[in-house]
C-alpha cells in the first residue's frame, strides 16, 4: 500500500511538512509506503472552467506547463491521499487551491478516480484560521466519496517558525493518532476487497434552483 501526501506550503520543510511527516511516520511504522509531493512553491494555474477534461475523458487537464496531471496520476495509483496546507488569510495556500480545483474536477468527471480511497487533511497555522482551512480541504475529500479517518481532535497544529509545531504537544498527538487511524482504515479497506463489495457508483444528479 502507498499514501501520497501533498505539501501546500511555499516552504519545502516548514511546519506543514513537519505535520505531514508526523502522520507519514505512523503509516511507515505500519509498513505503508509514503511520498510527500511539494506543491506550494510551484506555479499552478487555476481552473478556467473550459470543461475539456469532461469532454476528453482522458484523466487530464488541458492546461499546460505544470505538474497537475502527474499529481493526478500519483493520487490515482495511491491507496491513500493526505492534503496539507498552511493558513493564508484563513484559507489554504493559493497554489494548493489551484491544484486541488483542477485535480479533483478531473478525477470527478473521469468516473471518480479517487472514490473510496482513504483521504485526510492536515493544517499548520500560527494562530487562527485553521478550522476554515481544514474544512476547505475536507470538502474535496467528501465530494469525491473518499473515506476519511479521524483523530482525537481536528487535524490542526500550531507553530510560526519552521519546526515550532513540534512544540505543540497536543497537535503532535493529533497527527500521530491520525496516522495510526489512517493506517488502520487503509488495512480494513485492503482486507475488505473481494469480501465486502462496494456500493455501485451513482451518476451525479444536478438540480438547478433557477427556474
Amino acid at each position: 500500500m502507498k499514501v501520497v501526501a501533498f505539501n501546500g506550503s511555499p516552504n519545502r520543510e516548514g511546519n506543514t511538512w513537519h505535520a505531514l511527516k508526523m502522520v507519514t511516520a505512523e503509516l511507515e511504522r505500519e509498513g505503508i509506503a509514503t511520498e510527500i509531493v511539494q506543491v506550494g512553491n510551484k506555479v499552478v494555474r487555476g481552473c478556467i472552467a473550459c470543461g475539456m477534461c469532461a469532454k476528453n475523458m482522458n484523466e487530464q487537464c488541458v492546461l499546460p506547463g505544470d505538474e497537475v496531471n502527474d499529481w493526478v496520476q500519483k493520487m490515482k495509483e495511491a491507496d491513500g491521499i493526505i492534503l496539507g496546507s498552511p493558513v493564508h488569510y484563513a484559507a489554504m495556500g493559493g497554489a494548493m487551491k489551484s491544484f486541488l480545483d483542477r485535480a479533483f474536477y478531473v478525477a470527478g468527471v473521469n468516473k471518480g478516480l479517487f472514490r473510496h480511497k482513504v483521504g485526510a487533511a492536515v493544517v499548520a497555522v500560527r494562530r487562527s484560521g485553521g478550522l476554515p482551512t481544514f474544512d476547505q480541504l475536507n470538502n474535496f475529500l467528501m465530494y469525491s466519496e473518499m473515506l476519511i479517518p479521524a483523530s482525537n481532535h481536528w487535524n490542526v497544529i500550531h507553530g510560526r517558525s519552521p519546526e515550532e509545531v513540534t512544540q505543540d504537544t497536543e497537535g503532535v498527538q493529533i497527527m500521530r493518532v491520525l496516522g495510526k487511524n489512517m493506517a488502520w482504515l487503509l488495512k480494513l479497506v485492503e482486507h475488505g476487497k473481494g469480501a465486502v463489495p462496494p456500493p455501485e457508483r451513482e451518476s451525479k444528479t444536478y438540480l438547478s434552483f433557477i427556474h
